[in-house]
């Protein structure tokens, strides 16, 4: 069985998730369709302390881009569509045949969930849609709270149910509220008219697109990116491997085996550098950072202040491959200010080159959310080199 060193499998997983190649000068729509055919998905989320983190992963590769181009990517040109995969993410739509029998079961969804009675309210719910067309949850007729279902009102259920079985879409966003409709008005009928694949066609289809995403990876690893179950998975990677469209191999340090994905034939040289959504690809699958990496992770906005270690929305930052330093960022928007709450060094990690090299990272960062300076806040141990980083004319605070 082959096999392959750490730092090997870390290269060629960095440069299957679009790392260490250089970035365009502008980046524009082409640019970002090429991140979605290497990440097949990207993940949606709301908190925007920084940037909402489904425009980070292209920043991170690309650099400065305008953000309304994902939006336009989604809603105007629909090249990408809404739906549930490693969560709620961002699709590239000729997968939409790929996720059909998750719909048709309705992911996150029981029979027991639902009575009778309910039922009949979420049915109601769809012929309100029908009837007026696009709505937002807030204007539909009735949305009176029951609790559960994580204090959703009753129409937002409704249309979460409707939107995981596939038959309402997200049509657009009016400041991240979905916009809902009937699937039928938002895809071009083609789509909906694909074929539907087998639930073993579609997750050896998932398999081979998580595989070419990661590089190389585990079998949790796979299952992880799409969010199937191992024990599901397991005889289709047999027989991928079986096909020759996945290679066995051992990777050091790594206590279960690996896959490497087909025409891979060395790890690429690369240096790759850049600050990391908590949401990114190639980090929100922890223990796989830790195992790579030797990183650690929490995000820590999810955890009590008097717990937190490194901060409140911590981002990761990557310089030369390693996972040097860790950021808490805001982006002050009243005051026109990117602010560093804190940053914290790791182990082994060399704190000018790496200061220097995050300087370059945030003053980017700062165009792209056109922010009119950096603040660093004196709190951790890379705070003191990243000031003297950003020269004189550094904005410094006080720890707080």
């Amino acid at each position: 069985m082959q096999s392959l060193s750490n730092d090997e499998a870390k290269r060629i997983a960095l440069a299957a998730q679009g790392f260490g190649q250089p970035r365009p000068r502008k980046p524009g729509s082409k640019d970002l369709k090429a991140v979605f055919e290497r990440l097949k998905l990207i993940q949606i989320d709301s908190v925007n302390v920084l940037a909402r983190a489904h425009y980070m992963p292209f920043f991170s590769r690309l650099g400065p881009y305008r953000q309304e181009l994902l939006d336009e990517l989604a809603y105007r040109h629909q090249h990408i569509f809404e739906q549930w995969a490693h969560e709620a993410c961002f699709i590239p739509l000729e997968h939409y045949p790929l996720f059909r029998y998750q719909m048709e079961r309705g992911r996150r969804w029981s029979a027991r969930d639902v009575g009778p009675e309910r039922m009949a309210y979420f049915d109601a719910v769809l012929d309100e849609l029908r009837a007026r067309g696009p709505l937002v949850v807030g204007q539909f007729d009735s949305d009176g709270r029951r609790g559960g279902w994580w204090g959703w009102g009753d129409a937002k259920v409704a249309l979460e149910y409707h939107f995981a079985h596939g038959k309402i879409a997200v049509r657009e966003r009016r400041n991240f509220t979905r916009v809902y409709d009937l699937a039928e008005r938002v895809f071009p009928p083609e789509v909906l008219a694909r074929p539907a694949l087998t639930e073993h066609e579609a997750q050896r289809q998932q398999l081979r697109n998580s595989l070419d995403a990661l590089g190389v990876a585990t079998e949790r690893d796979l299952a992880d990116y799409y969010r199937l179950k191992l024990t599901a998975i397991r005889p289709r990677m047999n027989e991928l491997v079986d096909a020759g469209e996945a290679v066995p191999l051992r990777v050091e340090g790594w206590k279960e085996p690996a896959f490497l994905a087909p025409g891979i034939a060395q790890a690429p040289a690369s240096r790759a550098t850049a600050i990391l959504s908590p949401f990114d690809n190639l980090i929100w699958d922890r223990a796989r950072t830790e195992r790579i990496f030797g990183f650690f992770y929490r995000i820590e906005i999810y955890t009590r202040p008097e717990k937190r270690v490194h901060g409140y929305y911590v981002l990761p930052f990557m310089h030369n491959n390693q996972l040097a330093a860790r950021v808490d960022l805001k982006a002050n928007r009243q005051a026109s200010v990117l602010e560093v709450r804190a940053a914290h060094l790791e182990p082994g990690a060399n704190a000018a080159r790496t200061a220097a090299a995050l300087t370059r990272e945030l003053k980017r960062m700062g165009e792209w959310l056109a922010l009119d300076g950096i603040e660093v806040w004196v709190n951790g141990s890379l705070a003191p080199a990243l000031v003297r980083a950003l020269g004189p004319n550094a904005d410094a605070a006080e720890s707080r």
